[in-house]
C-alpha cells in the first residue's frame, strides 16, 4: 500500500532530553499526554519523564526495546494503519539512533504507514558542539565493538577518516576505548569526551587520546558518555617522508616498532612496517615497506 492511501494513523518518532527533562519541547508534552499509543525503551523512565513535565499519558504504554522490537514492531505498525497515532521514545535522545525504533520505521514503511518526527535534544550534536573539533563534516560511529579485536578492527578502518568522528561508549570501558583509539589513530590525535551532557556534573574533557586515556582510567565509572575525535590529518602518503620522520625518531632514541606504529597511524599508511638488516646499526636507513 502506496503511503498517500494510508489512513490517518502515523508513527511518531520523539527525541526526549538527554539529561535535562527542562529541554523537553513543548511538543513532546502534548504528544506524551495525547498519543493512542506510547511505546517506551523503559516504561518507568518514561513514567518519571512524564512526572517531571507534568502529564498524564491518555493513551495505552507499552514496551519497545531491543530484545522484543521486532516482535512488537508489527503490533505498533498494525495500531498506526487503523488509524493510531503511535508514539516511539526512548530513554534518552531520538530513537534509531542507538536506540530502538529501526524495525519500526522499516515496519512501517512496508506497510505505507506514515512515519514522522518530533525532533529533540541531541548527544551527538550538542558533544560535536562543544568538542572544539571541526564541525563541518562528521560521521557518527555509534557504540564500538566490546571486544578487544573487534574494536582494534573497527578503529583501524577508520584510522584515515579524514570526517570529525563520533563515538557513545560506557563509562566502563571509556579508558579502553580511549587506548584503542590512541592505538589506531595516533597518542596526539586531538578529541574531547563529553560526559553528563546538560546535567548538573556535566564535563568536557578536552586533549590528545593518550592524555585523555590516562584521565579517564582515574574516573568513577558512571554517567553518560560522548567521546569525539578529530579527523585524520591531511597527508600526502608519501612513504619517503614517512620514513624520514620514523628514522629522525629512532635517532633521538625512540624504539623502531613504536616510531613506525605512529608514523603509520598519523599519516594512513598504518600497514607501514619497518625492518632492519642484521649487518646495519638502528640509526641506518631502514628500509620501509608501505601498503594502503
Amino acid at each position: 500500500m502506496s503511503e498517500h492511501l494510508a489512513p490517518a494513523g502515523r508513527v511518531v518518532l520523539a527525541g526526549t532530553p538527554i539529561g535535562n527533562p527542562e529541554d523537553a519541547p513543548p511538543r513532546l508534552a502534548a504528544a506524551l499526554a495525547t498519543a493512542d499509543v506510547i511505546a517506551a525503551e523503559d516504561t518507568r523512565r518514561l513514567r518519571r519523564l512524564c512526572a517531571a513535565l507534568g502529564v498524564v499519558p491518555t493513551g495505552r504504554v507499552v514496551s519497545s526495546h531491543e530484545h522484543n522490537e521486532g516482535a512488537r514492531g508489527a503490533d505498533l505498525v498494525e495500531a498506526a494503519a487503523q488509524g493510531a497515532t503511535v508514539l516511539v521514545v526512548t530513554d534518552a535522545g531520538m530513537p534509531t539512533v542507538s536506540d530502538p525504533g529501526y524495525r519500526v520505521v522499516v515496519a512501517a514503511a512496508e506497510a505505507g504507514v506514515r512515519v514522522t518526527t518530533l525532533p529533540g535534544p541531541s548527544a551527538v550534536l550538542a558533544a560535536l558542539a562543544v568538542s572544539g573539533l571541526a564541525t563541518d563534516r562528521f560521521c557518527f560511529e555509534g557504540f564500538l565493538p566490546r571486544k578487544a579485536g573487534e574494536r582494534a578492527s573497527a578503529l583501524a578502518e577508520l584510522a584515515r577518516e579524514r570526517r570529525t568522528m563520533v563515538f557513545f561508549e560506557a563509562p566502563h570501558r571509556l579508558a579502553v576505548s580511549l587506548e584503542a583509539m590512541g592505538e589506531a589513530f595516533g597518542a596526539d590525535r586531538p578529541a574531547a569526551v563529553c560526559r553528563e551532557l546538560t546535567k548538573t556534573h556535566e564535563e568536557v574533557r578536552r586533549g590528545p587520546l593518550a592524555e585523555l586515556a590516562a584521565w579517564a582510567g582515574e574516573l568513577a565509572k558512571i554517567g553518560e558518555v560522548t567521546v569525539v575525535v578529530g579527523g585524520a590529518p591531511e597527508s600526502a602518503a608519501d612513504p619517503q617522508r614517512a620514513l624520514a620522520e620514523v628514522l629522525e625518531r629512532v635517532a633521538a632514541g625512540e624504539r623502531l616498532k613504536e616510531a613506525v606504529a605512529d608514523v603509520a597511524a598519523a599519516t594512513g599508511w598504518a600497514g607501514a612496517t619497518c625492518t632492519r638488516r642484521r649487518s646495519q646499526p638502528a640509526a641506518d636507513h631502514p628500509p620501509l615497506t608501505a601498503r594502503r
